[in-house]
């Protein structure tokens, strides 16, 4: 018997209700997720590694202005960018991530380098920097993160400066964390998670998303997950770690386990956003706490959704 691929996707959970975006605005997210999905998709049918897709997939994400991760990360207190991400294989549970990164284009790449060429798991700031330099990767100067409207966000915020939310409002709302995960022909799954933080961030604040058992987590045994949302909560329930877990040792289906901790153990905290997740078994699993969570995935059918609304689902063959 063929083993399934499977992939699913995340741009961000937050207030998104009908209405939130323009119809044109609407159709150009879609296709940025539809893109993504893609990206990632076409790695698996070739054959490709579960950590290849997902990676191929944060990757176009990451390139697209409109989510909160590469170009178009939010500014800093201090008007730069800081940038995190973390990638993981479930087969030996091998992990690579970054923290408050400055100069790599695609921050999930920088994160799959530590896995591969490092011996640690986590590296963060100067010494990261450093240690993406002497990698064969893509160094930008921190400007060419900016956007107008990630600018704006952060004229606002200045404004109102003991303001410090993941969602103070308006357009603030839209975009967020990315992430993706996969699922091979071999069997294996990984997810990448990749972010540019919370709009006026300041002492080095780093969230849940380069945590590996936080924001992102992959075992061959259980799941890969990759969470968007409010990090500080993600960290102190574990989410991505807690999933699997309820799965190993509580025998907990996919869905069951996601909506436990998302919707149970993380909004009884007051922690709000989401979770896309796989089995090995080709499950996927899309769950959020939140009016919506901009989202893409491949059904069992092969059929290729993206959403951005709880009510919402287009089928794009």
């Amino acid at each position: 018997m063929n083993t399934p691929i499977a992939i699913a996707l995340h741009g961000g959970a937050g207030v998104l209700q009908p209405g939130t975006l323009s119809g044109a605005d609407e159709d150009l997210v879609h296709g940025a997720l539809l893109g993504a999905l893609q990206a990632g998709l076409k790695v698996l049918e070739q054959g490709g590694s579960a950590i290849d897709a997902a990676q191929a997939s944060v990757v176009e994400l990451e390139e697209c202005p409109w989510f909160n991760a590469g170009k178009g990360a939010v500014f800093t207190h201090v008007g730069d960018h800081e940038m995190d991400a973390a990638i993981m294989s479930g087969a030996q549970r091998e992990a690579g991530a970054v923290a408050g990164i400055h100069h790599a284009r695609n921050p999930i790449k920088a994160a799959r380098a530590v896995l591969d060429h490092s011996d640690h798991v986590l590296l963060a700031g100067a010494g990261a920097d450093q240690f993406v330099a002497e990698q064969n990767l893509e160094y930008v100067a921190n400007d060419w993160f900016d956007t107008e409207l990630r600018r704006r966000q952060w004229q606002a915020h200045r404004s109102a400066p003991d303001t410090l939310s993941l969602e103070p409002g308006g357009i603030e709302r839209k975009f967020g964390t990315v992430g993706a995960v996969a699922l091979d022909r071999l069997g294996n799954v990984a997810a990448a998670t990749s972010t540019g933080g919370i709009t006026n961030k300041r002492f080095g604040r780093i969230g849940d998303s380069p945590l590996i058992g936080a924001g992102t987590w992959a075992d061959n045994r259980s799941a890969a997950i990759s969470a968007t949302g409010h990090g500080e909560f993600f960290i102190r329930c574990a989410v991505a770690h807690d999933i699997a877990a309820r799965m190993r040792y509580s025998g907990d289906s996919l869905e069951s386990a996601c909506d436990a901790v998302v919707r149970g153990e993380l909004l009884a905290l007051g922690g709000s956003g989401g979770v896309v997740a796989v089995s090995p078994r080709g499950e996927t699993a899309l769950v959020f706490n939140t009016p919506g969570m901009y989202r893409a995935w491949r059904d069992v059918d092969g059929g290729l959704h993206t959403a951005i609304y709880a009510e919402d689902d287009r089928l794009h063959g």
